[in-house]
């Protein structure tokens, strides 16, 4: 269970202090770098990081992730050239075929058909049409219902702590530093880092393209809506024609992905009696 931001202070605004909660214990003592290079469960590396209190160990533990995505990319792209070369075999065969029968003067009427299939699930359209109006006007965009919103020094305290959760959860991801809430979630790879953290087995990261912001965006929202039930606040298109996405849009969504964590029992918030 992953441990965030006081649950009403992200949803409304009360700056209470945040707890991670600790996983049970995989092992007694410090691990070294060997026997974390010998892990390759991703969801153990992430466990062991959530517990690890020292640096050196967090270091280590980090190290051990990085390596584990980089194998995991590099293994995709072997198999993923290996199976380039068998369809370009076969439709060489397939077109040396079609010019023999072609020679004996035969027609076929049967052409090998391709379909493509996009990676990407498509964000649900029914949601998105209802928050364009606040993706036009940032200023109106609301944040999830709560209790009444607190004063504005409670509302930065409450942006800096939802936005160091989000690095920390992020932390251990290639390609992925979460400076602010604007310009670090431009090319969709923070989104789906996030998603990721939590989801560990919905979408493999490493082959993630940070220049496919499109693909990026809809598998971080339709996944996050799939399996958190977290509407998909952000509209696509609106954030593709933005260099840097609003920063006051992109607050919005992460609270509510965070609330539907909570709902979920997957973030452990510590509330006041």
């Amino acid at each position: 269970m992953e441990a965030g931001p006081d649950e009403g202070s992200v949803g409304a605004a009360s700056a209470n202090e945040a707890s991670e909660t600790t996983p049970s214990d995989t092992s007694s003592g410090t691990l070294t770098s060997q026997q974390l290079a010998a892990i390759e469960d991703e969801e153990v590396l992430n466990k062991l990081l959530d517990k690890a209190v020292d640096f050196d160990e967090r270091r280590m533990i980090r190290a051990a992730l990085r390596d584990l995505l980089k194998k995991k990319r590099e293994k995709r792209e072997k198999e993923r050239g290996s199976r380039q070369d068998d369809l370009r075999q076969q439709a060489l065969s397939k077109a040396g075929t079609g010019r023999m029968g072609m020679n004996r003067g035969q027609t076929s009427n049967h052409q090998p058909k391709s379909h493509m299939h996009s990676q990407f699930p498509a964000s649900t359209t029914s949601s998105l049409s209802k928050t364009t109006s606040s993706m036009a006007n940032p200023a109106i965009a609301t944040a999830p219902q709560s209790s009444p919103v607190a004063a504005a020094p409670n509302m930065k305290n409450v942006k800096q702590m939802l936005l160091d959760w989000c690095r920390a959860k992020t932390e251990p991801y290639e390609g992925v530093e979460i400076h602010n809430f604007s310009s670090s979630w431009s090319d969709g790879i923070a989104f789906c880092a996030l998603v990721h953290r939590f989801f560990p087995d919905a979408f493999e990261y490493s082959i993630l393209n940070p220049n496919a912001r499109k693909d990026n965006f809809e598998l971080a929202f339709s996944t996050a809506e799939r399996l958190a039930d977290c509407p998909p606040l952000l509209d696509v298109e609106d954030l593709l024609r933005m260099r840097e996405p609003d920063w006051k849009c992109v607050y919005t969504y992460i609270q509510e992905f965070y609330r539907c964590l909570v709902e979920k029992g997957l973030v452990k918030t510590k509330k006041k009696l």
